[in-house]
């Protein structure tokens, strides 16, 4: 039976059930958004740090991040600076464990928290970002395309790794400091 035969008209919201929703989608519920883990809602760098989190959490672990859920309504708003907060943090979290990073996670970490730092600081004379950025960053600026990139494509994928390293490298409950995290990224908003 199709969709239509059921009586549902495109556009009505579906409910999927799972045995553990990501707390995204409890958002898009909330939100009154269609069923998704990337409601319009939820701010991108937000939304990678929600979502990495959920991953790398055990199935008790999920289910304690969805009384989290009103806290991610209507936190989508532009600007460098949530994004490198957002980042700077997640990235301050992987790196406390420095001993367990390989050369390469070093050198990546090391650099989105230049660039956080640097976006966060008004991007000072005598400092310049890290990584990749040293680069599109100035051509995109020409173009007033920057904040747009980093917000929805750069710092969702540093927050993501940073978040990936951060459960890794986690010595106590992982669970319980993932969730922290995830607190500390809401309190940004």
């Amino acid at each position: 039976m199709s969709r239509t035969e059921a009586g549902l008209r495109a556009g009505d919201y579906v409910w999927v059930a799972r045995a553990e929703p990501c707390v995204l989608e409890v958002v898009s519920k909330l939100a009154r958004e269609p069923w998704t883990d990337r409601p319009s809602c939820v701010h991108p760098v937000l939304g990678a740090v929600a979502r990495a989190v959920h991953d790398h959490s055990s199935t008790a672990g999920r289910h304690a991040l969805l009384s989290l859920a009103p806290g991610f309504l209507e936190t989508a708003r532009p600007g460098f600076e949530l994004s490198a907060r957002l980042v700077a943090l997640c990235v301050s979290s992987a790196l406390c464990c420095p001993g367990e990073l390989t050369r390469d996670e070093q050198l990546r970490l090391t650099n989105d928290h230049r660039t956080a730092l640097y976006l966060l600081n008004e991007r000072p004379d005598d400092a310049e970002p890290g990584g990749a950025a040293r680069w599109w960053l100035p051509v995109f600026d020409r173009l007033n395309l920057s904040e747009p990139f980093y917000r929805t494509f750069v710092a969702p994928e540093h927050a993501a790794e940073a978040v990936a390293v951060a459960a890794r490298t986690t010595d106590g409950d992982r669970d319980v400091r993932l969730k922290q995290l995830l607190r500390q990224c809401l309190a940004v908003f």
